[in-house]
């Protein structure tokens, strides 16, 4: 029988190259995030003479196919964009999005509820607000842009009693993805308050 003999320097530096490959190869922790919206008591007075019992519902909100995904999608230059695999949505962007809206509109706004599309048929629904969504994303360590449509739907007879276009722009502040996730929130809040201001307005006229 042949003994090979290895120098226990070489088993040393096998030993070192496994390491190296093994954590090589590793994945990368995958990080999740949501939207967030105002708090109680973080919103403009709730003023209005005609603003008991109605009930407002959020949605639909339609994303572009681009944003409506897992991944967080950021963008470099005009014309591309950029996939994270690993900071992802802790849910739907779409429905995120619309949960923000209400939880924002529910603190700005003395209505009775603020639900989120689809519900069942509520006899109290007196607004609906629909969201297009154009863009909503940006550079990492730039400005987050959100460009929406949106409409207010009046009552049972689904009047359309407002159509407008918000062009948002919020800095993030710093090169990461929570620091933009964080300036996307501030730009929801931005566009809730453009839409509760114009509710506060057509109840007043009412």
């Amino acid at each position: 029988m042949i003994k090979l003999f290895i120098p226990r320097s070489r088993f040393l530096l096998i030993g070192l190259g496994l390491l190296l490959v093994l954590g090589c190869t590793s994945s990368p922790t995958s990080r999740f995030y949501t939207l967030s919206s105002l708090q109680e008591g973080g919103g403009s007075p709730k003023e209005s003479p005609s603003a008991q019992g109605f009930t407002i519902l959020v949605g639909p909100v339609k994303l572009p196919d681009y944003l409506d995904r897992a991944e967080i999608v950021a963008r470099s230059g005009s014309n591309r964009i950029i996939v994270s695999d690993f900071d992802l949505w802790a849910g739907s962007l779409s429905e995120s999005f619309s949960q923000a809206i209400a939880a924002n509109l529910s603190v700005l706004l003395p209505a009775d509820s603020v639900v989120v599309y689809p519900r069942p048929r509520l006899s109290s629904v007196v607004y609906q607000i629909v969201v297009d969504v154009i863009r909503f994303d940006g550079p990492l360590g730039g400005d987050v842009s959100l460009i929406a449509n949106w409409a207010i739907i009046k009552g049972k007879e689904k009047q359309l009693v407002s159509l407008r276009k918000s062009t948002i722009i919020e800095p993030s502040g710093a090169q990461d993805y929570e620091a933009m996730v964080a300036a996307d929130s501030r730009a929801l809040e931005k566009l809730s308050r453009e839409i509760a201001e114009a509710i506060t307005k057509l109840l007043k006229s009412s």
